[in-house]
């Protein structure tokens, strides 16, 4: 279990937003910050905080990402926009590893073809499913689209075994929690500890670092986190230097 840090750009700037709010025309932003994207890098790789995620929310991100990944090339992952004619390219830009979902999702529905189109042209080794979805009953779905799409792929059992031979991580925000700061998603913590064959990263509501100190007790040490908002270094409470101390004690 390990903290996975994050770079979220919108407009070509290092923001905290609420992700569900893009495009809705009330955008929430928690934080813009005065550094750069390269800023943020050079901080992880002093750290050793491999496995990061750069995330491009829109467009006019991809030079700001460039400059991200090229400050600790081969150790941090990229979405936002990933498809089978730019993944690639990404790899070859100095990401780890590409994060992809919608583009796997048109019109709301998983299409396994497009997912085989990208194994063929990064390899398993190099990409990571976004399956980050929203609680629907007592089930939840992967949203897409800006997470505004319910999708017709629940998040459990089946979906994580048929998945886990094409993908070398899931990535999975709760949705309905996240950038609020209101507290962890509990019962998608008990899916991916209990039902992931593969290493997956939470996101989502962490506040504090007994949030933390839950996901590591309820995901049974085999998942892993990442945290936007509540850090210090995004404009929040929670001192990023405890998370990192806490990381490295508990791996």
């Amino acid at each position: 279990m390990s903290f996975r840090p994050c770079i979220d750009l919108h407009d070509g700037k290092v923001k905290q937003i609420v992700g569900s709010t893009l495009d809705t025309g009330t955008l929430k932003t928690n934080f813009v910050s005065a550094d750069t994207p390269s800023y943020f890098a050079e901080l992880y790789r002093r750290d050793g905080l491999s496995g990061g995620h750069v995330i491009m929310l829109g467009a006019g991100c991809e030079q700001a990402a460039k400059e991200a990944l090229q400050a600790w090339p081969g150790n941090m992952q990229i979405g936002g926009g990933i498809n089978n004619t730019n993944a690639a390219a990404w790899i070859e830009a100095g990401a780890d590893k590409v994060i992809v979902t919608s583009w796997c999702f048109p019109e709301g529905r998983f299409a396994p073809e497009r997912l085989q189109m990208l194994l063929a042209e990064v390899g398993r080794e190099h990409l990571v499913l976004d399956l980050s979805c929203r609680r629907k009953g007592d089930d939840y779905f992967v949203a897409a689209d800006r997470w505004r799409t319910y999708t017709d792929l629940k998040v459990n059992k089946e979906t994580l075994e048929m998945l886990s031979s094409s993908t070398a991580e899931f990535l999975i925000h709760a949705v309905d929690v996240e950038g609020k700061q209101a507290g962890i998603d509990a019962d998608l913590l008990a899916i991916l500890s209990e039902d992931s064959p593969i290493e997956c990263v939470y996101a989502g509501g962490i506040r504090s670092l007994e949030d933390i100190k839950l996901i590591h007790k309820l995901g049974k040490g085999r998942v892993h986190y990442t945290v936007g908002s509540a850090l210090d270094i995004f404009g929040g409470s929670l001192p990023y230097a405890n998370v990192v101390s806490f990381s490295k004690e508990s791996r």
